[in-house]
């Protein structure tokens, strides 16, 4: 039986349903919504596990699901080479989402991440401590300030209102996810012109750890009925 976990609730879980409904197969809950066990119809050899969006990522790395649906930014962040845990096999074409990072409107002379640099090299010297980046990204923002040679930051741990940090004065700058970017704009913030770390939607993703022995078959009815590439696993 091919395991699929998807987002137990919310927009994540609608549009999911909706996205497998277009192409013929039924998702649905059980029972009621604090339920979290599943029905698949439209598709053999098919069970659904509802789990959180934060959860399927190290579901997938271990094995226990065989595809599941989540933000690519979850995968990324969870999963240390997560492409040699996972393989992608479709975009959905929506929970769209940007990590950018952010800086307070005020600063008027920083519009880059060259010009974050010099301002963090000079916090440091007059602070005697690196500038703070609030984040619940640190995964995908640390390797990124590694590549693009930023210096002189850390990373504080934010699960929560990352916007408010700045004003809080908990952190000078933040990495965060924004759609609209109205959230920002509302807390006085503005996002670096070369500061896009990733762009995220919702993607189906298969686990290479998973045991597919006798899911061969059932996955190429499947991936056909999806239009996917069976190629990719």
């Amino acid at each position: 039986m091919i395991k699929l976990g998807v987002p137990s609730k919310g927009r994540l879980m609608e549009k999911t349903f909706e996205w497998f409904g277009n192409r013929g197969i039924t998702l649905k809950r059980s029972g009621s919504e604090r339920e979290y066990a599943g029905a698949v119809e439209g598709a053999e050899g098919v069970s659904l596990v509802l789990l959180s969006a934060g959860e399927i990522p190290r579901e997938l790395a271990a094995g226990r699901i065989h595809l599941g649906v989540t933000g690519s930014d979850l995968v990324r962040e969870k999963l240390a080479d997560w492409d040699s845990q996972v393989t992608s096999l479709a975009p959905m074409g929506f929970g769209y989402a940007d990590l950018i990072i952010a800086v307070p409107d005020c600063w008027a002379d920083v519009d880059c991440l060259e010009d974050l640099d010099a301002v963090a090299h000079r916090f440091r010297a007059t602070h005697g401590f690196r500038l703070r980046i609030a984040t619940k990204y640190h995964r995908l923002v640390r390797d990124f300030l590694t590549r693009q040679g930023v210096a002189d930051w850390q990373l504080v741990d934010s699960q929560g209102a990352t916007e408010g940090t700045i004003a809080n004065l908990t952190a000078e700058a933040i990495a965060d996810i924004t759609s609209s970017g109205e959230t920002l704009r509302a807390n006085h913030l503005k996002i670096l012109s070369d500061g896009l770390i990733h762009q995220s939607q919702a993607t189906l993703f298969a686990a290479r750890a998973a045991d597919w022995t006798g899911q061969q078959g059932d996955f190429a009815v499947l991936v056909h009925q999806l239009g996917l590439d069976a190629a990719k696993l």
